[in-house]
């Protein structure tokens, strides 16, 4: 994957995108079969009835998001209601990014995926942590 050029004005989604796949190719071997078959969606923003469910004001407080049932929640006797879904919102990564000012924009999408596959996956903090360096 190539960086946007100097003079473009701020990453693609594509670019947001392609960085988010490269995370979840990277997750560990147990994990990655199972991420894959989660989709994942890329926008500028949330929609409003995300942020409004989640009682967030401004679109820019929300990096991603993980929309279903947890895999350790899951039944085999559930209907299934809708794919699992990991979004991930352009412009809230990127003004996190410029106001951190200490993180590669990759490593940020980084943190952002397994943040939201942790919710699908069930992990826990110290989970987090041997796969994500970036997590506090």
């Amino acid at each position: 994957m190539t960086l946007p050029a100097p003079n473009s004005i701020a990453p693609p989604l594509e670019l947001i995108e392609a960085l988010a796949r490269d995370a979840v190719l990277a997750l560990p071997k147990p994990h990655r079969a199972a991420a894959l078959q989660v989709a994942l969606q890329v926008a500028d923003f949330a929609p409003d009835y995300m942020l409004e469910a989640m009682g967030i004001e401004s679109p820019y407080d929300l990096t991603g998001l993980y929309e279903g049932i947890p895999l350790t929640e899951k039944s085999v006797s559930d209907q299934p209601q809708q794919p699992d879904t990991v979004w991930l919102f352009r412009r809230a990564i990127l003004e996190e990014w410029v106001e951190r000012g200490d993180i590669g924009l990759a490593d940020l999408v980084t943190h952002v995926v397994v943040h939201e596959f942790a919710h699908h996956f069930g992990w826990s903090d110290k989970d987090i942590a041997t796969i994500d360096p970036c997590w506090e």
